[in-house]
């Protein structure tokens, strides 16, 4: 039986396990270099495993970033504002979790209102929350929409993420220009369709290529 662990829990269990040292860390990026071909000794790569230790600490410190906590603070006073807030085209910077390789896009955010707000910024946070970890993008999608759902309560959530991934266009079948898009439609977004269009027409009617789940 497949037993599923909530978000939250999953993150403190990695959180908690014992982290290898930094110097282990730069041991491991030499091995690498080594089983590529080169020598870690040179002098171009000398510094790399200590370069490659920074660059990971940046590209992962979603771990050590609580998404909840970014949407901790809510303003009250909206004068009764109960239309679509979008926040677009949130710059995407990921890493694919089975080969490592980036994930760059743009991501949508979208919520209606009720009775609170959040500041704008929050939003772009929470997905930087999610994306600086190891990912694929339709769990990085469902995962933003929840939190924003959870925390605010919304009337409706919707998340849509256009990216572009380098394991695909890099290695593997080579085919750079591709895009994938995957979409989270919560609340009104989901079961009102003239709320959802109007939602796709300020995104920038690209409502052809999206999906909801």
């Amino acid at each position: 039986m497949n037993i599923v662990t909530p978000a939250s829990s999953r993150a403190e269990t990695a959180a908690s396990l014992n982290r290898p040292t930094r110097e282990q860390a730069e041991d491991a990026v030499r091995t690498l270099l080594l089983w590529a071909g080169d020598d870690p000794d040179r002098e171009g790569l000398r510094d790399t495993p200590a370069r490659v230790a920074r660059a990971y600490k940046e590209f992962f410190v979603g771990y050590a970033t609580d998404p909840l906590a970014m949407l901790a603070r809510t303003f009250e006073e909206t004068d009764g504002y109960d239309e679509i807030v979008l926040l677009r085209d949130i710059r995407l910077e990921s890493t694919c979790e089975h080969h490592m390789a980036p994930i760059i896009g743009r991501v949508h955010v979208a919520y209606l209102p009720h009775r609170r707000v959040v500041g704008i910024s929050k939003l772009a946070r929470v997905v930087d929350a999610y994306a600086k970890r190891l990912q694929i993008q339709e769990k990085l999608t469902a995962q933003i929409a929840n939190t924003i759902q959870d925390v605010l309560e919304p009337r409706g959530v919707a998340v849509i993420i256009e990216a572009a991934h380098q394991c695909m266009t890099t290695r593997g079948v080579h085919k750079p220009g591709v895009t994938m898009v995957t979409s989270r439609m919560l609340g009104a977004f989901r079961d009102n369709a003239a709320t959802r269009r109007e939602l796709l027409a300020m995104v920038g009617n690209r409502g052809s290529m999206i999906h909801s789940e």
